[in-house]
């Protein structure tokens, strides 16, 4: 690497949201220009605080924080400001950038060209799929030609083409760049440096390489750790053995018995407490609704946005008990538009027993309420549910979706994105739905939850209808029939 300059220093910075919720303890770490780092960790760790202590919207509440005052910084969050839906592409990057209008729009078509999208300048930002919503956001941080380039779950909502285009970009990308991501993969192709931030711990570890080789070498170190704290364990147990022996003894056996009573105090200090692995959510199933309807229900027509036009198309699908339906198409051709009006019961095409229990998973989380509390939300989808369940099932479901105590007191609007998501499917579970509707249900989600959730929903015994971008999650689920909107 050409230039070894640092251009970013945590040094003992701590950060709390209450006395009772510790985010960062103490973190150090550098980041040196040119370089494309991995920060890594937990859903609802912090890492999406550290950012925000990055652009200093955020305050620390100890040790200091070191940016090049001469460095150009750029974030593109997760998702859209629902400030922000109403306004033109055009009004949206005025907002974001700053440059005088003629500079704007010079800048603005070479933007979207590098994030392949194809967006006229009087469209409104709402009228745009999640997926192309991920590329404006991409874009307008873009835009500002940023010396540091901040992404926060930049795959989010992507299809395959749109995952490729941007890994490409960010591998040529000549400045520096901190990503959030859950996706291996992706980090794979052009990281060479991972901040793991330990919500055990609430330190960041500093490790080199891609993801692929930290995990490797966190796998060697534990598996290293824990061999050297059993021998000590063991050696501590044959101390102490032999002290009890030798006490026993009186006289001069005991000051031997000492001695090892402080041999054990030394290897006991030598224990290193071993790093903890992310917790996974726990095997759950999502029941279906008990009066499962008899009437066979089927998508006769859609519509899809072809060539920037809406056309309705004719199909014929039986959606019944234990058939999977997954909807396929790239971004902006209307898969999430026509999935909430299967939702609604606005879809033409489709007509829904109206006894029928529908459970929609947006990958907005806009079908939850932000102001409600976690416990208030699981209450509403088990008494929605009509199923006669417990207050004592509905905390055990919350703990199975890592919702603790401290979490059902906080609104939703306070939680990460990923932790929304495991509200979501906390809330599926009580609901007991008969048609189950899933809007990219790994966005945002740890990849250690993936293969818990995705067997849950391959064993899920209603009928279902889904939409997702990622092959290897689909393909850990039984799929029944496939509604392909380019064809």
């Amino acid at each position: 690497m050409a230039n070894q300059e640092t251009i970013i220093r945590f040094e003992k910075v701590s950060f709390n949201f209450s006395h009772d919720k510790a985010i960062l303890d103490e973190v150090s770490f550098t980041v040196r220009r040119g370089m494309k780092i991995a920060l890594m960790g937990q859903n609802g760790a912090g890492k999406s605080t550290i950012f925000k202590l990055l652009t200093k919207s955020l305050q620390p509440d100890s040790g200091e924080i070191f940016v090049d005052r001469n460095m150009t910084v750029a974030t593109a969050f997760q998702v859209i400001s629902p400030a922000d839906m109403s306004l033109t592409v055009l009004e949206y990057f005025k907002k974001h950038s700053h440059l005088e209008e003629h500079e704007l729009k010079r800048r603005m078509a070479s933007v979207l060209n590098a994030v392949n999208l194809h967006a006229p300048e009087d469209k409104v930002v709402k009228d745009f799929s999640g997926g192309q919503q991920a590329r404006l956001l991409l874009a307008a941080a873009l835009i500002q030609n940023p010396d540091l380039l901040l992404l926060d779950e930049p795959t989010n909502n992507l299809d395959p083409a749109g995952i490729a285009h941007l890994t490409a970009f960010l591998m040529m990308y000549p400045k520096s760049v901190l990503v959030i991501s859950h996706d291996a993969l992706f980090l794979n192709a052009f990281t060479e440096g991972v901040l793991y931030l330990d919500s055990f711990t609430q330190k960041v570890e500093q490790y080199s390489g891609n993801y692929s080789d930290v995990v490797e070498e966190i796998a060697i170190r534990i598996e290293k750790e824990n061999r050297s704290n059993a021998q000590k364990a063991r050696d501590i147990q044959e101390n102490k053995e032999k002290a009890n022996f030798f006490a026993h003894k009186g006289g001069k056996m005991r000051n031997v018995a000492k001695k090892m009573r402080e041999k054990i105090e030394v290897l006991e200090s030598e224990k290193v407490d071993v790093r903890k692995e992310d917790k996974t959510i726990r095997p759950f199933e999502i029941p279906v609704q008990s009066n499962f309807p008899n009437d066979l229900f089927k998508i006769s027509s859609f519509t899809a946005m072809i060539n920037h036009k809406q056309v309705t198309k004719s199909a014929d699908i039986i959606l019944m008990k234990k058939r999977h339906l997954q909807i396929v198409g790239p971004n902006g051709i209307g898969k999430s538009t026509l999935i909430e009006s299967m939702a609604n019961g606005t879809q033409p095409g489709l007509i829904l027993p109206a006894s029928l229990r529908v459970g929609y998973y947006r990958q907005d989380f806009s079908t939850l309420d932000f102001s409600q509390t976690v416990y208030q939300s699981l209450l509403e989808a088990m008494i929605n549910s009509n199923e006669g369940m417990s207050e004592e099932h509905l905390r055990s479901v919350a703990a199975g979706f890592l919702l603790n105590s401290s979490l059902m007191k906080s609104e939703i609007g306070s939680l990460s994105e990923g932790q929304k998501g495991l509200v979501a499917f906390a809330r599926l579970v009580l609901l007991k739905p008969g048609l189950l509707i899933l809007d990219e249900p790994t966005n945002h989600i740890n990849f250690r939850h993936l293969p818990v959730i995705a067997k849950a929903l391959d064993s899920y015994e209603g009928a279902m209808i889904l939409v997702s971008h990622v092959p290897e999650f689909v393909e850990q689920i039984h799929i029944d029939d496939i509604l392909d909107l380019e064809r």
